[in-house]
């Protein structure tokens, strides 16, 4: 009887006290304790609010029904037909809802809506399949920002197929700890190609001088990722590199002379076409026997074959895989490697040279970047010191505390 009263009232009710009227019923048959009549006609009586004239009445009934889970799905449904917040509402926080009716919603609806399925906890796999495939911009950033979505692999490329060239969207999926090493090299060479086409059309550098720079960080990229990642990661990115004609003789020699040497690998094996094991077993040969067949069969030309012969020797040395002294570019594999090839003769030689020369340069660089660093550091704990001497007897009393 009291809800038959409601919907005689509400007929000429105005609409914010219509509003309140449906919030009040929503609140009512979600917690108090009705009859079983009382709550079928409390229900038909939400869904047919639905229709209200006014959008103060579903935005009423949504904000109290959207989280509970006892909200009779015909009801979320109908709100979630509607446009704007109301759906959005529904959309990021209803438990009532199926994966299907989430795909079907981002399919039809607005920025809204899509955007609100993406941003919804633990978002399955088939939703955010979908959302990769039909979702806005805007959607596709809010998904990839939503650490506890399970997107899957094959979604997370489309992504990037799709609305690659959105810096959100980049840096998003950047921050994923889940996005696979072939894609993280990916994007960072569209972001490197961007900012070299940035520089060049504001007329900062030259074009060539711009794909040079926007190269070189892209190998520094794709070696510290094969450095870092997991024993699939290498190869993957590889992949990348050699689809999008960056696996270059470079990209190859700087691995080996950051004394990372996962990536040069994985590219031997993929240009070479030889099992993993024989080319890992002809790399770590000390006596270099059959290194310059493996280069010949991966398609490296012959006046690069005492860079990369010099290179492996001298890894095998220290022990091929020991590991990067520090991040970076060794100067003392260059030196090893620019000894070897000083006395070749040709363009490609000059060509040869002058990359390991460019490559000695950066590594100085970053050589003076840490010496400079360490000189900074020393000088600031002298003058804490000299401010202080009581300081240096609590930093000893530390180590020692820390020693024992």
């Amino acid at each position: 009887m009291i809800v038959r009263r409601f919907l005689l009232w509400a007929r000429t009710a105005p609409a914010e006290a219509r509003a309140s009227g449906a919030a009040a019923l929503a609140s009512a048959y979600l917690r108090s304790g009705m009859s079983d009549e009382d709550r079928c006609e409390a229900e038909t009586a939400l869904i047919a609010l639905i229709d209200d004239p006014s959008p103060l009445v579903r935005r009423a009934i949504a904000e109290e029904m959207a989280a509970s889970p006892r909200t009779p799905r015909n009801l979320a449904l109908g709100l979630i037909a509607e446009q704007g917040d109301v759906a959005a509402l529904v959309l990021a926080h209803s438990p009532v809802l199926s994966e299907a009716d989430l795909v079907d919603a981002a399919a039809v609806g607005d920025v809204l809506a899509q955007r609100a399925i993406a941003m919804r906890r633990c978002l399955p796999a088939s939703v955010a399949a979908a959302l990769a495939e039909v979702g806005c911009e805007e959607a596709l950033v809010t998904l990839a920002s939503n650490r506890t979505a399970d997107i899957p692999e094959f979604s997370l490329e489309r992504m990037m197929e799709r609305c690659g060239d959105d810096g959100a969207l980049r840096e998003a999926l950047l921050e994923r700890a889940d996005l696979p090493a072939g894609l993280r090299q990916a994007i960072a060479a569209r972001v490197s190609d961007a900012l070299a086409q940035f520089v060049s059309g504001c007329g900062w550098l030259t074009p060539e001088r711009s794909a040079r720079l926007a190269r070189e960080s892209t190998e520094r990229v794709a070696v510290a990722l094969a450095a870092g990642g997991q024993a699939t990661d290498a190869p993957a990115i590889v992949e990348v590199l050699r689809e999008t004609g960056r696996l270059t003789p470079g990209l190859m020699l700087r691995s080996l002379l950051s004394g990372e040497p996962a990536l040069a690998e994985a590219a031997f094996v993929s240009l070479s076409a030889l099992p993993r094991g024989r080319v890992a077993a002809l790399l770590r040969d000390r006596r270099g026997a059959g290194l310059r067949a493996l280069c010949r069969k991966a398609g490296l030309s012959q006046a690069l074959e005492p860079a990369f012969v010099a290179a492996i020797l001298a890894l095998n040395t220290r022990g091929f895989d020991a590991g990067a002294r520090r991040p970076g570019l060794d100067r003392g594999l260059l030196a090893e490697v620019m000894l070897a090839c000083e006395a070749m003769q040709g363009q490609e030689a000059d060509a040869l040279m002058a990359l390991l020369r460019r490559m000695d340069s950066e590594a100085a660089r970053e050589e003076a970047r840490h010496m400079a660093n360490s000189l900074a550091d020393d000088a600031a704990l002298a003058l804490l010191v000299e401010a202080d001497p009581a300081f240096l007897l609590e930093l000893a009393s530390g180590d020692l505390r820390a020693a024992a």
